[in-house]
């Protein structure tokens, strides 16, 4: 992944029809995991356990994040058209078999194969937007805003959602409902996005299954997973004995990628390539704060404030409303001013809904003041994510920044694992408002830190 300079394009951008198609897919992946936070007590009931019921979330997080980078290649290779209109197909699968599972087995499975769907759809989208950019020499910052709020809106809308389909229809209904979407979706990128070039004749598939590198994505499932499972062991009993094969996986995979002609991740690149490897570690760091806030600030309306799951999901609509909002202002901000103002502004209200969780949210707390916490803290989901997404863009290439979104989505899921444990070891068992101040801590150190890190970047300076 070469770092590269975005040369000024006209003020024309990608049409709106395009980005909309392609947002419209980005929204199964938020749905299908926010929706289930409400549905597991259910899930629990109607298979007469709750024994594996937080395989049910993990699953579709694993999967996910070890496959987004391997489907971003892939389009990059067979046409990211393609590759995204299969993936559309693995979602309705896996919500059919998932809405008839027989077994918990059966719907865990059915979330892996959902992750594995929902995975290939943004890294794609943003490959096919930049390549038409790239082709008609528009700009992309009007479409990362679409895609972005497709994705991060919905993220927040989800378990209101989630809980008026329980509550009425059962838990299946939350995978009926993908289906409308997956038909509506397919036939609008079918005929919005443009046509991918040819496939490659028998001649060129060994080659094409070579430049893949099969063995480089399998060590990076392995790695990837090892680490995952490490880390949710951590908020029960943690399986120290994962730490050496992870340590074991990320050697073969580093030693492999350095050696191979072939890379599916080109490690020296990315280290060169400081711009990009600053920016996904940004992204972990966000992504660890705003999953405390998601995961968290429900749980504690319902046991400290007595809310209901609906009342709770409609807590987080502040943080949509907002969201959506602060993304649009955050595309313009960018536009002016570059990535250092945008995630100045992002970072430092990241820092500030901390700070207020710590010290003013309380079960004695007006409403009225927790509705305005949780509108502030829709702002750093706008404006860290348009700064993150629009310098990925920026400084990596056409042909790799579907990879590089991949490796964007696998941090944010690595950061939803790393909140989980946070919200363990904060709460420490017992979800109250010494918890949740806890917890706010934490979120206001790493606000805190990221500003600073904004602050002083040096790969920020000229952006």
């Amino acid at each position: 992944m070469t770092a590269v300079v975005e040369t000024p394009t006209p003020h024309t951008s990608v049409p709106l029809k395009l980005s909309l198609a392609l947002g419209s897919g980005t929204v199964l992946q938020a749905l299908n995991s926010s929706m289930i936070a409400v549905a597991i007590v259910p899930i629990a009931t109607y298979f007469g356990s709750s024994s594996g019921t937080a395989w049910v979330i993990s699953a579709l997080y694993i999967a996910t994040a070890v496959t987004a980078p391997a489907a971003g290649r892939l389009g990059s290779i067979l046409g990211a058209k393609r590759v995204y209109l299969a993936g559309l197909g693995l979602i309705a699968s896996g919500s059919i078999l998932g809405s008839l599972a027989p077994s918990l087995g059966w719907l865990i499975a059915a979330r892996i194969l959902l992750g594995i769907g929902t995975a290939t759809q943004y890294p794609n989208a943003m490959t096919v937007i930049r390549e038409y950019a790239d082709r008609h020499r528009t700009q992309t910052r009007s479409a990362i805003a679409t895609l972005t709020i497709c994705a991060q809106s919905v993220v927040a809308l989800g378990p209101t959602l989630g809980g008026l389909l329980v509550g009425t229809l059962g838990w299946q209904s939350i995978m009926w409902v993908n289906l409308p979407l997956v038909v509506v979706t397919a036939v609008w990128v079918f005929f919005a996005a443009p046509s991918d070039s040819a496939l490659p004749d028998r001649a060129g598939a060994a080659a094409l299954f070579k430049s893949l590198d099969p063995l480089g994505i399998g060590l990076f499932l392995a790695l990837t997973t090892s680490t995952m499972l490490f880390l949710l062991s951590l908020a029960e009993h943690a399986k120290w004995y994962l730490l050496p094969s992870t340590a074991f996986f990320a050697f073969l995979f580093v030693w492999w990628e350095r050696r191979t002609a072939s890379a599916f991740i080109d490690v020296r690149a990315v280290a060169r390539n400081r711009a990009l490897s600053m920016t996904l570690g940004r992204t972990l760091l966000t992504y660890t704060a705003f999953y405390c806030i998601f995961f968290g600030l429900p749980q504690w309306l319902q046991v400290a404030r007595g809310m209901s799951p609906i009342s709770a999901g409609l807590f987080m609509l502040p943080v949509a409303a907002i969201g959506i909002f602060a993304t649009m202002s955050a595309s313009r901000v960018y536009g002016k001013f570059g990535a250092r103002v945008t995630l100045l502004i992002g970072t430092a209200a990241l820092a500030v809904g901390g700070i207020l969780i710590a010290f003013v949210e309380s079960s004695s707390t007006p409403l009225v003041a927790l509705l305005l916490i949780a509108a502030i803290l829709g702002i750093p989901n706008g404006f860290n994510n348009m700064g993150n997404q629009n310098l990925i863009n920026s400084v990596t290439t056409s042909a790799d920044v579907g990879t590089a979104i991949g490796l964007y989505r696998t941090i944010q899921y690595i950061g939803a694992n790393l909140a989980a444990v946070v919200i363990e070891l904060t709460m420490r068992g017992t979800i109250d408002d010494a918890g949740l101040h806890r917890t706010g801590g934490t979120i206001a150190v790493i606000g805190i830190a990221l500003l600073v890190g904004v602050v002083f970047s040096r790969t920020l300076r000229s952006r």
